[in-house]
């Protein structure tokens, strides 16, 4: 018998214990590197904080929502309302929600920023102007304008067509809408382009710049009630003296926020469509080809296309929680500031295949780039029509045409709400004026 102990099993080596891997950093926002590309910081907040409280560069703190789905519910939800008398705000962060200087020039009742049933009523005597029958009418007018902003550069073989084209179109579209009269839309333009330099401007100028607009606004209304004309400004007047209750203030602010809202976003729609038909030369190829043949379906998808994939509004304008709520998972508070951040809903791969990529022939293709629900965009017909006319007739009249420098050279408006390149510098064989144009033929 052997006495001596059994050899014993050796045990396994204990696993070491692993933690489950850290959530990488969240990316820095508001920098200029997120300005030129914000679109990888926004993935990373789909994927990790879909709705994020965050300070944005003013000091405010507001929530930000990034997945196509929250998007979409945040955009139609009641519960966010439009009016800053909504917004819990510190003594800090008044003021610093909405379009610098509108509270002073009282031009704040827009519909950007009311709520039912002032909204549906407002929205019911301006809607009139965009109807599609108003805007194909239009259409030759936008032709127009388009061909002669061309004419102007088309011999140089340069131009930067921030400055010579995606300015000035919507500034005298929306000028002749309104009825401003041409001899005074060279002011608009001037002080159109100081609101859009967001903060790139000399110290208080978009406030002056206004508060300038507001004065004139006041003042046009007083002639147009005395000469009244087939233009905006003249159909509110007379919606005004027959009941509907539109005050002055009301008037002036609606003229106002269709002006700013009504050619900045088009400035940015011609200025980022173009340059990314210009880094993306076989989608551009596709609709020459397309346009040559006389066709429009490429051109209308297109455009769906590239306001999906860089639109000009990267983010819906502000909203305010006017009771607690859940969005997202997240509990956001009674006053809370949310913006929906169109830019990043409309790449996020659960509603869109391949989104990072131009497709102009997709498909399906619901975008939320003019918005949602009873806020979508009032002036987003005219906008596509002045898109659709502008890039046709850039690849119609400028087939050459191409970057003047290095894409890393360009520089990006800063600012919360709107997305657009400070320029656009091309260049191209120098062509000839007035060359008739048939590019409204195949709106």
């Amino acid at each position: 018998m052997n006495d001596s102990p059994a050899p014993s099993t050796p045990e396994p080596p204990a696993c070491p214990h692993r933690d489950p891997a850290p959530t990488p950093a969240a990316p820095e926002l508001f920098t200029w590197e997120f300005a030129t590309d914000p679109y990888p910081a926004y993935a990373w907040l789909r994927e990790h904080r879909p709705v994020h409280r965050t300070a944005l560069p003013s000091g405010v703190e507001a929530w930000l929502v990034t997945r196509y789905g929250d998007a979409k519910e945040a955009l139609a939800d009641a519960r966010l309302s439009k009016n800053p008398a909504n917004h819990a705000e510190s003594p800090h962060a008044k003021g610093k929600t909405g379009i610098p200087g509108e509270r002073k020039a009282e031009l704040m009742t827009h519909l950007l920023n009311i709520d039912p049933p002032d909204h549906t009523r407002l929205r019911r005597l301006v809607s009139k102007a965009f109807t599609p029958r108003r805007v194909a009418e239009f259409a030759p007018r936008v032709q127009e304008l388009t061909d002669r902003l061309i004419d102007d550069f088309v011999e140089k073989g340069s131009a930067d067509l921030i400055h010579d084209l995606a300015f000035p179109l919507p500034i005298y579209a929306i000028c002749d809408l309104l009825g401003v009269p041409e001899e005074d839309q060279d002011d608009f333009r001037d002080w159109a382009g100081m609101m859009i330099r967001h903060g790139g401007g000399p110290r208080g100028g978009v406030a002056r710049s206004v508060k300038k607009m507001r004065g004139y606004l006041a003042e046009l209304i007083h002639r147009k009630r005395e000469n009244p004309g087939d233009d905006l400004i003249s159909g509110l007047i007379r919606a005004s003296d027959h009941g509907e209750h539109l005050t002055e203030n009301e008037a002036a602010a609606m003229a106002f926020i269709l002006l700013f809202a009504g050619f900045e976003t088009t400035v940015n729609l011609i200025g980022n469509g173009t340059y990314a038909l210009l880094r993306h030369p076989a989608q551009r190829a596709r609709l020459e080809a397309s346009l040559a043949a006389g066709e429009s379906t490429l051109l209308a998808t297109g455009l769906e296309e590239l306001l999906r994939f860089d639109g000009p509004v990267e983010m819906a304008t502000w909203r305010y929680a006017t009771e607690a709520l859940t969005l997202g998972g997240e509990e956001i508070a009674a006053g809370d500031p949310v913006l929906v951040v169109l830019a990043a809903a409309d790449r996020d791969p659960d509603r869109f295949t391949d989104p990072d990529t131009l497709d102009l022939a997709r498909r399906d293709n619901q975008h939320l780039g003019y918005g949602h629900g009873i806020h979508y965009c009032l002036g987003a017909p005219l906008a596509r029509l002045e898109g659709q006319t502008a890039l046709a007739t850039l690849l119609r009249r400028l087939p050459d045409l191409r970057l003047a420098g290095e894409p890393d050279d360009l520089r990006w408006r800063g600012g919360l709400i709107m997305r657009g390149l400070r320029t656009l510098p091309v260049e191209f064989e120098p062509g000839s004026r007035s060359v008739k144009s048939d590019t409204a033929s195949t709106l």
